[in-house]
């Protein structure tokens, strides 16, 4: 049938089943699923974060170059917030490598960060001790995740600005190292942002364990909860909704 006069072919409304690729993700407002790239700009950039790691231990510790070790922590923060924009918003950016690295490369410098502070005596160690102890208890839920076939569970808002709190507090600790007026404020700012970033750092673990309370009444991967094993390839999901 053909379309009527001055309506174009381009214009006639189509089905939601021929809709075009794109067409249907600008819709649904579904993201492009990581590919399997390697060299992408955001891999690039957390693989310069992980090696300017032992550079700003250097620079703090051993040449005691405080301007320096600031300037790659202020790069380090505006990189981390620079790859995430490009994975979500440029095409073929998004990979699982970098799904992996990203996060990995951030919790080396929660680590990395607060004890390096400590070890040159601008930071107290109980704060330390606590953010790894806090990490440590997170990362012990692991086998938990996994026997129910998960990976790791959703990162609340929180715990993202907790850590963009603490990383923020961390290099203006640092900079408040000066004897001068304008060091003190920013120390004392500093300082803020650290406190703050701490306590939701602390109540999104409190949050992170209640979910893993929570994934405990889920039934173990490969058991299933008729007391029959799910068929090779066969979830207990789906055995459940095949027997309703």
């Amino acid at each position: 049938m053909e379309p009527p006069e001055g309506r174009s072919e381009a214009t006639r409304e189509v089905s939601p089943e021929g809709r075009s690729e794109a067409t249907r993700k600008v819709v649904t407002g579904e993201r492009e699923a990581p590919s399997d790239r390697v060299l992408t700009v955001p891999n690039a950039l957390s693989a310069l974060r992980l090696i300017l790691v032992p550079v700003f231990l250097y620079l703090l510790l051993v040449a005691h170059e405080n301007a320096w070790a600031v300037a790659i922590l202020m790069f380090s923060g505006f990189s981390d917030w620079a790859d995430g924009k490009i994975a979500r918003l440029v095409a073929n950016q998004s990979s699982k490598l970098g799904a992996l690295l990203d996060p990995a490369v951030d919790r080396i410098y929660m680590i990395a960060v607060p004890v390096a502070l400590a070890v040159a005596g601008i930071v107290p160690w109980w704060l330390v001790i606590t953010l790894v102890v806090r990490d440590g208890l997170l990362a012990g839920t692991l086998p938990i995740l996994r026997s129910r076939g998960l990976t790791a569970l959703p990162v609340a808002y929180i715990g993202k600005a907790a850590t963009f709190a603490l990383m923020s507090g961390f290099p203006l600790v640092l900079l408040g190292q000066w004897d001068a007026l304008w060091s003190r404020v920013i120390l004392a700012c500093g300082w803020a942002f650290v406190i703050w970033g701490m306590a939701m750092y602390l109540w999104s673990g409190v949050l992170y364990l209640i979910q893993v309370r929570m994934v405990l009444a889920l039934p173990r991967v490969g058991v299933s909860v008729f007391g029959v094993p799910p068929l090779a390839g066969e979830s207990v999901a789906t055995r459940e909704d095949a027997d309703e």
